[in-house]
């Protein structure tokens, strides 16, 4: 079981050796790149505790085969193709005509000896990883939220009233990057372990998440969720959760991370001849109708949907350069023009 250690800001002696204001912080000295690192056999322990926990959570959820989870000295990293073995695409209705591409190289990074901060965290991008090692955005398609902004609910930026995310609840960005803005429904029910008690996630800031109720089985009390949509934690002192109304997910960072700037994010495509980034997909107006996706054993992959009555798809397969894919595209953005090219990692 990991510790949870009081923090205590001053003059007095920090137990953990670490402050946080909105980032890991020693007294007296600007914020490092990385974290100080205590040495003493209780602190030490505690991270061993913390990376063991994160590795039973991936392993006991089934996707130790995809997932590779390491740790250093602060950080443990989950590494995947962020490309989940589940239903992709299918219901989206407010397309982005995007589509998910494998990544290369990925690895979600989660600090091992978490420390909470007073000020909540943004970014337009993740702040979690789920334990199939898809990357987890908040709620919103709009960019940073401000800090008043959490407070509100987003509705003309939210993903589910967009109607922007599929049946699984993700779709692909401006990156061609697959990723989940709400609770990750096909990947918990496929989940072995799947239950109150089992952890569907990491945040960067190094506290777990979990689903709609607490661990025990007991629900939460309507205004226990705090702005971030998460309470303390008997074991690991502080959780997450998803929940049914906005912000259905974590939506900011509690905890400490050293810098924003630097948690992952996956680029755009380039394309194979030249430095040129693969264009980015318009929303369609009122959005598209019947939209699949559809791969098969060969790695030919096709999303297909209409609007206003007229077929488009996307169409991609693996090329003969490692992390390249052959493109035919036929979208909404580019009037219906069909246009064919080589894009890579």
């Amino acid at each position: 079981m990991v510790r949870s250690k009081p923090i205590l800001i001053g003059a007095v002696r920090l137990s953990t050796a670490l402050a946080a204001t909105e980032a890991y912080v020693t007294p007296g000295k600007q914020a490092p790149a990385r974290p100080v690192i205590t040495e003493t056999p209780e602190d030490a322990q505690d991270r061993a505790e913390r990376c063991a926990a994160i590795k039973a959570s991936v392993a006991d959820a089934g996707f130790a085969d995809s997932v590779s989870v390491t740790c250093d000295n602060w950080q443990a990293h989950l590494g995947s193709l962020v490309y989940p073995d589940h239903t992709l695409m299918t219901g989206i209705v407010g397309s982005n005509e995007q589509v998910p591409v494998p990544a290369t190289n990925y690895a979600a990074p989660v600090a091992l000896e978490p420390v909470m901060t007073a000020t909540p965290q943004t970014r337009d991008s993740s702040l979690a990883v789920a334990v199939n090692g898809v990357p987890i955005f908040d709620y919103t398609g709009g960019g940073e939220m401000s800090d008043d902004e959490l407070y509100h609910h987003q509705t003309q930026h939210d993903t589910i009233l967009t109607k922007q995310l599929d049946e699984c609840g993700g779709h692909a960005g401006r990156g061609d990057d697959y990723h989940y803005h709400k609770a990750p429904t096909c990947m918990i029910g496929a989940m072995p372990n799947a239950g109150n008690a089992a952890i569907i996630g990491w945040a960067f800031d190094g506290f777990p998440i979990y689903g709609m109720i607490n661990p025990d089985g007991t629900p939460i009390p309507a205004g226990a969720l705090d702005v971030c949509n998460g309470q303390p934690d008997p074991d690991f002192g502080y959780r997450y959760h998803t929940s049914e109304g906005a912000p259905y997910v974590i939506q900011c960072l509690m905890g400490a991370v050293p810098d924003m700037r630097d948690l992952p994010r996956i680029s755009p495509l380039r394309a194979a001849k030249g430095s040129d980034e693969k264009a980015v997909g318009r929303p369609p107006r009122g959005g598209v109708e019947g939209l699949t996706f559809t791969e098969d054993a060969d790695g030919n992959r096709s999303m297909n949907y209409t609007y206003e009555g007229e077929a488009y798809y996307i169409r991609y397969r693996p090329a003969d350069k490692p992390n390249c894919y052959l493109f035919e595209t036929r979208i909404v953005t580019d009037n219906g023009v069909v246009k064919t090219g080589e894009y890579c990692r």
